[in-house]
């Protein structure tokens, strides 16, 4: 089970937020709702507590949706050669203060508490192919962390790969999500 929900509470963790249901034009069809598994309290279990609290104003600033792109693969390289991230979570997070306290313990190896709801809107996510290809559009330009995880055969440990990338209005921008 907890191989089943590290990814899925991935992007809730990177993003500082719950995930977002779908919507129109942020989202592919196959994005991800997470607002509704487990309990609360199981879900923070073995979490570290937050040091920064919401940065309302900071979220403010932002959009929420916009007509950038954004497109790639997950792959991760082992030993053993190339594993491709088929049907895994991907999730866009801008860069604040809030998602970057996220992103630091992630690469660390540790995950923070849930995030305040609010953060949630600004949050895109989506599921790889079967080839480990995502695709996101209606993105708002900015900064943003792109995320996510898979296993590593040769450990059987979730490896959690992120990437920082800058959207302008209207740019398309295809990454490796890759480690």
């Amino acid at each position: 089970m907890r191989q089943i929900l590290l990814p899925l509470l991935l992007g809730a963790v990177l993003a500082g937020c719950q995930v977002l249901p779908p919507s129109v034009g942020t989202q592919r069809d196959d994005s991800v709702d997470i607002t509704d598994i487990g309990d609360e309290r199981d879900t923070d279990r073995g979490r570290v507590p937050r040091q920064v609290d919401f940065p309302e104003a900071e979220y403010a600033a932002l959009e929420k949706t916009g007509n950038a792109a954004l497109s790639g693969r997950l792959t991760l390289d082992t030993a053993s050669g190339t594993v491709v991230g088929g049907g895994e979570t991907i999730s866009v997070a801008p860069v604040t203060t809030y998602s970057a306290e996220a992103a630091e313990q992630a690469l660390a190896g540790r995950a923070v508490e849930r995030a305040d709801p609010r953060a949630r809107a600004y949050t895109h996510t989506t599921r790889t192919d079967g080839n480990g290809y995502f695709m996101l559009r209606g993105l708002p330009s900015g900064n943003f962390y792109v995320s996510g995880s898979l296993v590593d055969p040769t450990s059987g440990q979730r490896r959690v790969i992120i990437h920082e990338v800058g959207l302008r209005d209207g740019q398309h921008r295809e990454i490796q999500l890759n480690r």
